[in-house]
Order: C-alpha cells, then structure tokens, then sequence
C-alpha cells in the first residue's frame, strides 16, 4: 500500500495522504486559495476602520462643548416651535413669528433681570454683611444652638468663614469675570442657533422624514409632530409652575416679613425648574433664612407647613392640569432618567431628560404595541395554507 494515494475531484487529481486527509485543506492549500497580496488589503482597510472611527470618536470629544451648545439650542428651538406655529396658523409668516417670538421672550427676560437684580443685590448684599450678627444672636436665643456650638465651637468658625469670605470673594474675581464672559458668550451662541433652528424647523422636519422609506414617512412625521409638541408643552408647563411657585413663596416670605423675600422667591421659581429635588432645595433654604432671620417659631413653622401643603397642591392638582397630555412617565422612570441627565450636562441635563424620555417613549410606543398584538386565529391560518399552497401549484 502507497503511502500516497490519489483521489478524483472535480475532473482533477487532489493528493492524499494516509490518513485520508486532503493536503490542500492544510496551510499550504490555504495560502493558494488566498493569496498573500489579498490577506494584506483585508488587513489594511480593517486597520483603516477602526483608525477612522477612532478619530471620529476623538472629533466629537473635542468638539463636546460645541455639540452639547448645539442641543440646548435645538432643545429651546422645538420648546418653542408650538408657539411660532400658532402665530403662523393665525395667518403670520413664519420669519415674522420667529422674531416676535424671541423679542417676547427677550423681552420678558429683560423686564424679569431689570426687576430683580438691583433689589437683589441690595437684599443679598445686607444678608451676607448681617450675617455676623445673626451669628452671634442665634446662641442666645437658641438653646439647641448653643450647646452644638459650645461642643464643636462653630460661632466661632462660621464668623472666621463669613469675614474672610470677602477676601474669597475678591481673590477669584478674575476667575468669576472669565466665568461671566464665557457664560455669556455660551448664551449668546445658543441663542442665536436656537433662532436658525426656529425658522429652519420645517425644513429640518422633512429633511428627517426624507431619511425613511415612502411607506414609513407618514408614520415618522406622526410622531415628529408628536414628540414637538410634547416637549414644547412641556416646557412652557413647567415654566408656568416655577412662576407659581416663585409668586406664591413670595406671598407667605412677605407676609410673614421675613427679611430678603424677593431673592428667596426667585430661589423658589430656580430651583423648581430641577425635577425631583428642586423644590426640596428651595423650601429648605427659606425655612433656614427665617430660622436665622427671624424666629422658630412661629414663622419657621409657618414657612415650613406652607411649603409641606404647597408641595401637595403643586404635586396633586397644579401640575397634573398644567402639565396634562404632555409627559406619561411612571415616578421611577422619572427618577432614573433625571439622574442620567444631571450626571450628564448637570441641572439643563436634568431639565432635558424628562421631555427627551417622554419623546423616546412615543417613539417606541408603537413598536412594543406590535410586537404585543396576538397572533392571527389558528382558523385563519390553516385556511390562508391552502390558498398559499394552490397558489404555488398554479404557478
């Protein structure tokens, strides 16, 4: 018996050897099936991908700042497309509704900067200069007070940080006025892109329709219009809350005349913007500037019970009709999506995500619908088998 044998293949001779075994199943076979020069192209041009997603991924880390201006801006352009679209059903142009859209808005924003911040500045400034001697006030009328601060000495710390905190202050000046600017820089910039995405909208909007086959288009432009109007009537809602909550912590701060009442308000109205924990925030720091400023009780008390019951008014029957039809998200999706958000981009973050989830979950809405519906009738399968079958044979 040969140690090679011979096997016919395909009209041509393939050496074996012993075992049986195809030698051109081996290396050397694969070599000549797949030449060296082809091996190295294969390689160059993978290299050449992840070389150029690498670099893509690397771009769009530069330019992070620049694209997350970008977002705001498209976020405060589709916020306030509901209201252009409403002057242009009216009968108006839509470079007309634009403009006068964003003189309304500058507008009110003027009127809402002239109205607070001389009396703002005054009112903070006496609270920062008063602080000493509220400092110093608060162990005599304060029992509590006294004993934590004659156990771990903070009258005396917090004087020693409150009168250095001047010198604090002007040592960064040089830092905030860099701050101020870039600030401002960064507003100007999202206003001005928050303009052309306003009046390019519906071009934006067929542009995205035009990305999708003919018969999913119709579809697509649904839940365009949806997700616009969602996140528009969302923001809008929750601007008007923040003014509610803004004015009403005004009221009960004035009537109980506790001192710096117009700054704690705007605190409120801010910091009611923050989903979860912002009106936490603000109740807590108009209830510690009474405590400070004024008595425990009762204006503490009567602060703090205020805030309680409102709470309750704004949670049960303020924003469910202000906000009604726009956000349909259960509390712990609320909760997981606003943590993202402010992990991300910080308070706008937080701001953002909400409306976002609430656009993302009409997106898909309709998918998950699908794929619940039940499953034809076995009836109607076994009758749509045969005409299938006497359709094939007819062909």
């Amino acid at each position: 018996m040969t140690a090679v044998e011979e096997k016919p293949q395909g009209g041509r001779d393939e050496p074996m050897d012993a075992a049986g075994v195809d030698r051109a199943s081996g290396p050397a076979g694969f070599a000549r099936l797949v030449p060296p020069g082809l091996v190295f192209r294969w390689a160059a041009a993978a290299t050449l991908g992840v070389l150029t997603v690498l670099l893509s991924l690397y771009a769009l880390y530069t330019v992070r700042s620049i694209l997350v201006l970008v977002l705001i801006s498209l976020f405060i352009a589709v916020s306030l497309d509901p209201a252009v679209r409403w002057l242009v059903r009216r009968g108006m142009g839509r470079p007309v509704a634009v403009t006068l859209v964003v003189l309304v808005v500058l507008a009110l924003f003027g009127v809402f900067i002239w109205s607070i911040v001389p009396p703002l500045v005054e009112q903070g400034g006496k609270l920062i200069s008063n602080v000493p001697d509220y400092l110093r006030r608060l162990p005599e009328e304060s029992r509590t007070f006294r004993e934590l601060s004659d156990r771990y000495n903070l009258t005396n710390r917090l004087s020693a940080f409150v009168a250095d905190l001047p010198t604090r202050i002007a040592g960064g000046a040089l830092g905030f006025v860099q701050q101020f600017f870039g600030a401002l820089l960064s507003t100007v910039t999202v206003l001005v892109l928050a303009i052309y995405f306003m009046a390019d909208m519906p071009r934006m909007r067929r542009g995205l329709v035009r990305l999708f086959p003919h018969r999913r288009r119709p579809q697509v432009a649904e839940i365009a219009n949806i997700v616009v109007d969602k996140v528009g009537a969302y923001m809008i809602g929750n601007l008007i809350i923040s003014l509610f909550a803004g004015v009403s912590a005004f009221l009960c701060l004035a009537i109980l005349k506790v001192p710096f009442a117009l700054p704690l308000a705007i605190a409120v109205a801010i910091t009611d913007l923050i989903p979860l924990i912002g009106a936490t925030l603000g109740a807590a720091l108009c209830v510690l500037v009474t405590f400070f400023t004024v008595d425990l009780w009762p204006a503490g008390v009567i602060v703090l019970i205020f805030f309680v019951v409102y709470q309750q008014l704004e949670n049960y029957l303020i924003a469910p009709r202000v906000l009604r039809n726009t956000v349909d998200l259960s509390a712990v999706a609320v909760l997981l999506v606003a943590l993202i958000g402010g992990s991300v981009l910080g308070v706008v973050g937080a701001l953002m995500a909400i409306p976002i989830a609430a656009a993302v979950k009409v997106v898909v809405t309709p998918t998950i619908e699908t794929m619940h519906q039940p499953p034809p009738p076995a009836e109607a399968v076994s009758e749509a088998e045969p005409s299938a079958g006497a359709d094939n044979l007819g062909r």
